[in-house]
């Protein structure tokens, strides 16, 4: 069998006039003792064109029978390379006619002809990636403005001249959701800013993992800026893995230090609110970001800014303008594009097709957007 992993068999014969109503085909296989009968079907049934398989890859020839036979369905001692024998035996009441024995030894194939789609996809993906980092180092690449981003700048210099901390939490998400992952990201950038100012900052954790991490996100952003002397291991520091006692402690804090800036990116549940609200409270700027719709209003009336959508996972290279994070952006935008015209293009070209009754564009329209 073409494409497969060394299992199955194609049996294919020419189809004829013999083929009528009544008549069937009994397909025999043998692994050298006695043969099994591996499948019995009508005559007009089983034709080639019958497979789901794209036409850069199989011929789809209404005048050929074709039977894909599972050799491990059938033989309990199957093993790929083994030889097996095939014979075909038409039978239409009194009348028999039968197939010359016929061997194969099924082998695996290589590479799967019928996801060339999918290969010629990937490859141009490829190119557009190092296309794009090529660009990005030689000349940059756009990035349109996120007003959220650019207020770190003015949150943390605000901080600065007041001479009050900036509170920073990641959420309650594990070390392994992509909005935490997320959030490390920025806390990096926030922490190189931090240190270039002198600017204290506090980190409360809900998580003992991601304090970990964080711990050394930190430090390596305080190696960065040469300011190492200044960095300290309370920045991080664990608060509560329960999910009202961490927002009641965190709370407390902002409350009574009256922090210039506080940052909630990350995982929130119902204490979103809880923490924005105190923090609106005490005058601090806010920015906030997280992938739970459900919380974004809270965050919206309590927050300055509040990043949507994929602004929270865009952060890390908008802020980094490290030309490598920058081309992973500029590629989804491209994939998107690619995927809306796809869309569109396909949409018109099947009504086209249907309205003007032109079957092969539908069949070639199928077979190249389906994946295999």
């Amino acid at each position: 069998m073409p494409y497969d992993k060394g299992e199955a068999v194609l049996v294919s014969w020419p189809a004829g006039p013999a083929d009528v109503p009544g008549a069937v085909y009994q397909v025999y296989a043998s692994s050298g003792a006695a043969w099994l009968k591996a499948e019995e079907f009508p005559a007009e049934k089983k034709f080639a064109a019958d497979f789901e398989l794209p036409f850069w890859a199989w011929s789809h020839d209404k005048a050929k029978h074709a039977v894909q036979l599972e050799l491990p369905q059938l033989f309990s001692d199957f093993k790929t390379g083994m030889e097996y024998s095939f014979k075909v035996k038409y039978v239409n009441g009194k009348v028999t006619a039968e197939s010359a024995p016929v061997k194969a030894a099924p082998k695996a194939d290589l590479f799967n002809l019928a996801r060339l789609n999918n290969l010629v996809l990937l490859l141009v993906i490829i190119v557009v990636f190092f296309w794009t980092v090529s660009h990005a180092k030689r000349k940059g690449l756009f990035i349109r403005r996120i007003a959220g981003l650019d207020a770190i700048d003015e949150a943390i210099g605000r901080a600065t001249e007041m001479g009050r901390p900036i509170f920073y939490s990641t959420g309650i998400g594990a070390m392994s959701s992509v909005p935490t992952i997320a959030s490390t990201s920025i806390l990096a950038e926030v922490a190189k800013k931090v240190a270039q100012y002198d600017t204290q900052l506090k980190v409360p954790h809900f998580d003992p993992i991601v304090m970990t991490v964080c711990k050394e996100v930190v430090k390596q952003a305080y190696m960065e800026m040469e300011r190492l002397d200044s960095y300290r291991d309370d920045i991080n520091f664990f608060v509560s893995q329960d999910q009202f006692s961490y927002a009641a402690s965190v709370d407390g804090m902002i409350h009574r230090e009256k922090p210039a800036a506080c940052f909630f990116i990350g995982h929130f549940m119902a204490e979103s609110l809880l923490l924005a609200e105190v923090g609106a409270t005490t005058g601090a700027i806010q920015i906030a970001g997280t992938e739970q719709e459900s919380q974004l209003p809270f965050f919206f009336t309590s927050c300055d800014y509040t990043l949507i959508g994929e602004e929270l996972y865009a952060a890390g290279a908008y802020l980094s303008k490290e030309p490598m994070l920058q081309s992973t952006l500029k590629v989804q935008d491209f994939g998107k594009a690619f995927v809306m015209v796809s869309v569109i293009t396909g949409s018109a070209l099947v009504m086209l097709a249907t309205w003007l009754k032109w079957p092969l564009v539908l069949k070639v329209i199928s077979h190249i957007f389906k994946a295999y």
